[in-house]
């Protein structure tokens, strides 16, 4: 039976997504048609005001001039160090109208992970807004000037730009890897082109981070996609919950929020608080909000004492992505909220969103996928690179106009990861007859105990069902006999009383025997990453340890 692999984002005539061509076009629409109409919710002495369409844009100006007259032309990289605040945005929209390819980078980065990173970029310069509250202070980077980039914005709206270089002109931006003009970097990357917007980096340590550039024809492409999918519009309003450091708070909460007519609260402390969430939601009149399951089960978990139920915080819909989100979970959200809990599925390499579950009105919902595609090409091909039959597990490749032209000074991986025009995500899965992705593991992840290869993903999955079990993450043991055997480590919700025995038992019940963990650990925390997944390397540090 064939399988569609090319889903229209919008199969009705009811919706047509914003007509955006990159970052610098992003407000037109709405600045012409309804400058008064709120973009962004900020917190200013307590309280709350809000930025218009008309504002943002001006702002935005304001900052391109200021960076033009600082010295930067069009096409130089800068590192961009910010929390989820007015002076981001600001800041990312004006350095687009100036022509600059901004690279957004988590504060939270070591002296020489960002180091190496913005050198690596052959960044002009370092703009540096606020940061969360109660952060660390940014490490120091001397490879290039760090300017502060700030925001003031008055009670009733009013708000000016400014830019702090203390005298310090632009760097030189030299680096081996700063190299304008580079248009075709499969197998040649080397620097990023007149036509970039972005580059973002991917998770990981120094060496192994990855530069993705994203011209802004990609990134027009995620947001109509994100739109499309999810019938975004003036009438939406969403809380900044992700970071804006990474392709899942930057695509799906800011970008296509603002290239729709909607409206972004950006929390008063720049990032994620379950204490103040739910009065968020409130001040912003939120329709929807995507997250990370590590937050859905904190706000799972709260919820009895903390949400002020559907009839004050309507939603259309609740999102998740950037890591599986285990059934029990998602279930127990959906009687919570009273909203259908869509997971969606991307990377950085794809401009984030690659297939998302429908809304209810446009498709059925089918528990444990990650929808259809949206707006791209998917296969699931073997170890061959033949298309696998419907049901059938391989590996995920991507197509189309969100996808990456490759890594930026790394020719080895541009070679490894694209073939003839296709992404190879590294993740596994299968596609039904209708086309709904379902996700299975990650190939980098497998755990070879004997010959028997078992995905973690899996493992964590079932671990995940057994009540009042919060998290899981399972890991390679090293073993003298089969090379590997598995590990796991849970964290079990307040006030239940578990033993690690029982849980094991429900695993034999549903795993077969190479699956069931040979070490389970209950344990208090566990790790993550700056955008909300399970720290593996972290994970594996602690607990797997020979026996």
């Amino acid at each position: 039976m064939a399988v569609p692999t090319t889903a229209s984002v919008c199969d009705t005539n009811r919706y047509r997504p914003p007509a955006v061509t990159g970052l610098v076009d992003l407000l037109h629409r709405q600045t012409r048609d309804c400058p008064g109409a709120r973009a962004l919710v900020v917190t200013v002495a307590g309280n709350r005001v809000d930025l218009s369409y008309g504002t943002l844009a001006a702002l935005a100006d304001e900052m391109a001039a200021r960076l033009g007259a600082a010295g930067l032309g069009r096409g130089d990289a800068v590192g961009l160090v910010c929390a989820n605040t007015a002076e981001f945005v600001v800041t990312l929209l004006g350095a687009a109208r100036a022509g600059l390819v901004v690279a957004p980078v988590d504060p939270a980065l070591s002296g020489p992970e960002m180091s190496a990173r913005l050198e690596a970029l052959g960044a002009r310069a370092i703009l540096a807004g606020p940061l969360a509250t109660g952060a660390e202070p940014v490490a120091r980077v001397d490879v290039a000037p760090s300017w502060t980039v700030r925001v003031d914005v008055s009670r009733a709206g009013t708000a000016t730009a400014a830019l702090e270089t203390d005298g310090a002109g632009a760097g030189t931006g030299g680096g081996a890897r700063g190299v304008r003009g580079v248009r075709d970097v499969r197998g040649a990357a080397d620097g990023p082109s007149g036509d970039d917007a972005l580059v973002l980096f991917t998770s990981g340590t120094t060496d192994r981070a990855k530069m993705v550039p994203l011209t802004h024809a990609n990134v027009a492409a995620s947001v109509r996609g994100i739109c499309a999918t999810y019938e975004l519009g003036p009438g939406d309003a969403t809380v900044a919950v992700m970071p804006f450091f990474h392709g899942h708070g930057l695509f799906a909460a800011l970008l296509a929020s603002l290239a729709s007519g909607g409206c972004v609260l950006l929390p008063e402390r720049g990032r994620f608080s379950a204490h103040t969430f739910w009065d968020d939601v409130r001040a912003a009149g939120a329709t929807w909000f995507t997250a990370v399951p590590t937050i859905h089960e904190i706000l799972l978990d709260r919820s009895a004492a903390e949400y002020p139920g559907p009839e004050i915080a309507p939603l259309r819909f609740v999102r998740s992505c950037s890591a599986p989100l285990n059934a029990a979970t998602q279930r127990a959200l959906e009687r919570t909220l009273g909203a259908p809990l869509l997971s969606a599925y991307g990377m950085t390499e794809t401009t984030h969103q690659t297939t998302s579950e429908p809304l209810p009105e446009r498709g059925p919902l089918k528990q444990g996928s990650v929808g259809r595609t949206t707006g791209v090409g998917l296969r699931v091909v073997d170890r061959n690179g033949r298309t696998c039959p419907v049901g059938t597990q391989g590996e995920v490749w991507v197509q189309g106009p969100t996808v990456t032209r490759g890594y930026l000074g790394d020719r080895e991986e541009t070679a490894e990861s694209f073939t003839d025009g296709w992404f190879r995500t590294g993740d596994l899965g299968s596609l039904d007859e209708d086309g709904y992705l379902f996700l299975t593991g990650h190939i980098k992840n497998l755990i070879n105990r004997g010959g028997e290869k078992i995905s973690p993903e899996h493992v964590e999955d079932v671990l995940a069902g057994y009540p009042g079990v919060a998290e899981a993450a399972v890991f390679p043991i090293p073993d003298a006999h089969y090379g590997q055997r598995t590990g796991a480590v849970v964290v079990v919700r307040e006030g239940e009383m578990l033993g690690s025995g029982q849980i094991l038992q429900y695993c034999r019940d549903r795993l077969s025997a190479t699956e069931v963990p040979d070490r389970l650990q209950i344990v208090g925390s566990l790790p993550h990453t700056a955008k909300g997944g399970l720290d593996r390397r972290a994970v594996e540090n602690l607990y797997a340890r020979a026996e």
